[in-house]
């Protein structure tokens, strides 16, 4: 198949761009941008689809970049300056950009094996913040992460890049509130697995090292300036704090839930 060819900020380009740029335009078309050999890899070996690869109309491209434009339906020869400006880089060649498919935000793409461990983020507003917890639940055994309420997008590009591919290893759910959540997590009780809600707050009731993490385990992070919404708090079956000393009165999102991460992999191997 003949590469389309795109010289000018045409209004194609202008389609690709608000990939990067718009979330409602991402939404609306159900498809987002990856970049960097990792990503794209990671998106095609856990079997996302490729929709359209772009690559640099004046660039001998590598083998890997080769077979990966054999493998999409559409293939776009870019001019390089129109390539970095839409890799949003000022400096450094950008071989090659993939358009994806966007799942849809079923609860059912979550596994939920007997030694579950999940993750909630609350109203989040940093999409790179989003990004590194994927990356830690992927390096750490967590088998989802649900994005709920008014939050940023998991599919941003700052998202998609600070994951560094797990995002297409790791399931993560939108949901506009709580309600589908609590529902899902009913139907997963009834279904016999025995999920407990952890709540992570600054003045919980249990040292996160004191709760037992090798139980199936849902761990809620609040907004990173408002903590977790009151929903989310009621719901809870037990409240975990971080021990701290200093003058800091909390961590960031991502480093408060990688910390739980952790102590959960690490309680698991210890009782394995």
């Amino acid at each position: 198949m003949a590469d389309l060819r795109i010289s000018t900020r045409n209004s194609r380009f202008q389609l690709l761009e608000a990939l990067t740029r718009n979330r409602n335009h991402r939404l609306r078309e159900r498809r987002f941008v990856v970049q960097g050999v990792r990503p794209i890899s990671q998106a095609i070996e856990h079997g996302w689809t490729i929709l359209t690869v772009i690559h640099d109309a004046e660039r001998s491209l590598s083998p890997w970049a080769r077979e990966v434009l054999q493998q999409a339906p559409e293939t776009i020869a870019m001019s390089p300056a129109l390539l970095a400006e839409l890799a949003d880089k000022d400096e450094g060649a950008t071989e090659i950009i993939a358009v994806v498919a966007m799942p849809d935000d079923e609860l059912s793409r979550i596994p939920v094996p007997q030694d579950f461990l999940g993750m909630v983020f609350d109203r989040p507003t940093q999409p790179g913040n989003i990004g590194s917890i994927l990356r830690s639940m992927d390096a750490l055994g967590g088998h989802g992460l649900i994005v709920s309420g008014h939050a940023a997008d998991p599919y941003d590009p700052k998202s998609v890049r600070a994951s560094t591919g797990s995002l297409f290893a790791t399931p993560v759910i939108r949901t506009a509130s709580g309600g589908p959540v609590f529902d899902w997590v009913h139907q997963v009780r009834a279904q016999g697995t025995p999920l407990t809600l952890v709540a992570t707050d600054e003045h919980g009731d249990v040292d996160v090292w004191d709760y037992d993490f090798t139980q199936p385990s849902l761990v809620l992070i609040g907004n990173e300036t408002t903590g977790l919404a009151r929903g989310w708090r009621d719901a809870a079956d037990v409240m975990v704090r971080v021990p701290m000393s200093g003058s800091a009165s909390s961590l960031n999102a991502s480093n408060a839930a990688t910390l739980m991460l952790y102590e959960a992999a690490r309680q698991r191997a210890t009782s394995a």
